[in-house]
């Protein structure tokens, strides 16, 4: 093969792949869903959609379909003594920042107490838990790289009210690659 026509195939190819990864991302269960590019967002306080995620009072900030599914972020506003238990991710890692309260994390074993400035990094692989300790509301912002999770939160607020059915949320988890230790 010529320089040129070699030029030409390998042009189209790459073209073809750069481009359809710009237009698309994958969503939970591998379903292919429409993405912007990333576009600069501003987000208020106030602004986002909330969830109540079995009692993790979630607004949405940072979906995947607006960072090419890089990350998303949301915003966990939690009364005390509510939190996740013990988990492993396989897909995404999370970063934990409290912004107000007090939330005690336990991530491979290790526990900590995080106060308003602190940050916990949670790799896929590695178990982790948190609950929000103290007499205060705790104000958390999370970050999962990359995106994907988010459907599983929708998916999991809206599951009916009162104590949840952890064999039903193991399921919906488990779609996730998530499960519980």
């Amino acid at each position: 093969m010529d320089r040129q026509s070699f030029i030409k195939k390998s042009g189209a190819g790459i073209s073809y792949a750069l481009f359809s990864g710009l237009i698309f991302c994958k969503k939970q269960d591998d379903e292919v869903v429409s993405t912007n590019s990333n576009d600069p967002k501003i987000m208020r306080d106030a602004d986002g959609e909330v969830f109540n995620v079995i009692g993790d009072i979630q607004t949405h900030k940072l979906m995947g379909t607006e960072t090419n599914n890089q990350i998303f972020e949301w915003v966990d506003n939690v009364e005390p003594g509510v939190g996740i238990p013990p988990h492993v991710h396989t897909k995404e890692d999370e970063i934990f920042r409290v912004v107000e309260g007090e939330v005690e994390i336990t991530i491979d074993g290790e526990s900590t107490v995080l106060k308003a400035g602190d940050i916990a990094f949670a790799p896929k692989g590695v178990p982790h838990t948190w609950q929000v300790v103290g007499t205060e509301k705790a104000k958390m912002i999370t970050s999962a790289l990359p995106a994907g999770i988010e459907f599983m939160f929708q998916e999991l607020s809206e599951l009916p009210a009162g104590p949840p059915d952890f064999e039903k949320v193991a399921q919906i988890c488990a779609k996730q690659g998530i499960t519980f230790v």
